[in-house]
């Protein structure tokens, strides 16, 4: 994901923007931090394929489940992420900065997250994870061109995404649903097994679990960008851009370094550390090079505008909207927060705890 990498610039943006691996097993240029959602959706369909069982492999997502099960676990839930009440023309509404990729006793809300929850009657999320008909068109545009893709992976590329595979503990059957899809994607899927060593899994994603509340409460679940276009961003055409950014993933993955980046990350989102999340760029190790930046901005602040977008516009049709978006889209001069108290909203922090102050 770096090396000055402009993937790991994505995973930050995956924290910021994951989301489409449910649909296909079960947050750099793409890296963990900034891989969209509709990415996302990848990694956790194939991180649901059992693993080959190795001593050496972590436990798939099924099995770091306690006996105890989710009701423990909603028990047990506390507070973490990023969450600002937002007020305007006399309703309010509610921004929650999410991750993509967590931990078992990270999913279920707590009791502040829990209570915002229920306030709203709609969640906007940046894609709908559950929406069928939308992960069913996921799919078919994940679909790698044979041509491209035989030639992007040929040599020694191909060689070292191999190898990546089997440190990944990649089933057969794992690996061939991976190489149907484009290069890019098949390194931002790997770059997210990674956390797997260090307990995180694409499976208990924060946006997964939102798509499934909102469903089960029976309240709509809008999706404030499309798949299509968050596929776009990823520039997987099988071009130089793609060749350049999945070597720069497989250099990430190679050093360690993608794997320490993703947890530090998480890390930070889980405590609410909102000022090592507005660093980021300070302490990834990621955005050194120009190309890097450049595609930092397009993962993540050139989307924000059209978020927020869509979060206004549901506010002033009369809803009371939970909008959740990956947390690196919450953070900074640019930031969902600050853009929409220039719209005129009244923006006030609610979590972490001690740090509620309106941002005007």
């Amino acid at each position: 994901m770096k090396s000055s990498s402009i993937l790991t610039a994505a995973l930050g943006a995956l924290i910021a923007i994951a989301g489409c691996t449910s649909a296909f097993a079960s947050e750099p240029p793409a890296g963990p931090a900034t891989a969209p959602s509709a990415a996302t959706a990848v990694v956790a369909d194939a991180a649901s394929t059992e693993s080959p069982g190795a001593s050496a492999c972590p436990p798939s997502a099924t099995d770091v489940l306690p006996k105890s099960g989710w009701e423990s676990a909603a028990r047990r839930a506390i507070d973490r992420g990023l969450l600002w009440r937002i007020e305007k023309d006399g309703r309010t509404s509610w921004l929650y900065g999410t991750i993509h990729i967590a931990r078992f006793d990270w999913v279920m809300p707590g009791p502040t997250v829990k209570a915002a929850l229920q306030q709203s009657d709609t969640i906007a999320l940046e894609i709908n994870l559950l929406d069928a008909e939308a992960m069913k068109g996921a799919l078919a545009s994940r679909q790698a061109e044979p041509a491209a893709k035989e030639k992007l992976l040929s040599g020694e590329r191909g060689q070292r995404m191999a190898r990546q595979m089997t440190l990944a503990c990649a089933t057969d059957e794992l690996q061939a649903r991976l190489n149907r899809v484009q290069p890019i994607l098949q390194a931002i899927a790997l770059t997210m097994l990674a956390g797997r060593a260090d307990g995180f899994y694409a499976e208990f994603g924060i946006d997964i679990f939102l798509s499934a509340f909102g469903r089960s409460a029976n309240k709509p679940v809008v999706a404030l960008e499309t798949v299509a276009d968050q596929m776009k961003l990823l520039g997987a055409n099988g071009g130089s851009r793609e060749a350049e950014q999945v070597d720069q993933m497989l250099d990430q993955l190679e050093s360690g370094n993608a794997r320490r980046q993703l947890r530090e990350l998480a890390e930070a989102w889980a405590r609410g550390d909102r000022d090592m999340l507005a660093n980021y760029a300070d302490w990834c190790n990621c955005l050194q090079s120009s190309a890097a930046q450049r595609q930092w901005k397009r993962l993540v602040d050139d989307r924000n505008p059209g978020i927020a977008d869509g979060i206004e516009r549901l506010h002033a049709s009369g809803k009371r909207v939970f909008g959740a978006v990956g947390a690196l889209h919450m953070v900074g001069p640019r930031g969902l927060p600050g853009l929409l108290a220039q719209r005129g909203f009244t923006v006030t922090a609610v979590l972490p705890v001690g740090e509620a102050k309106a941002a005007n």
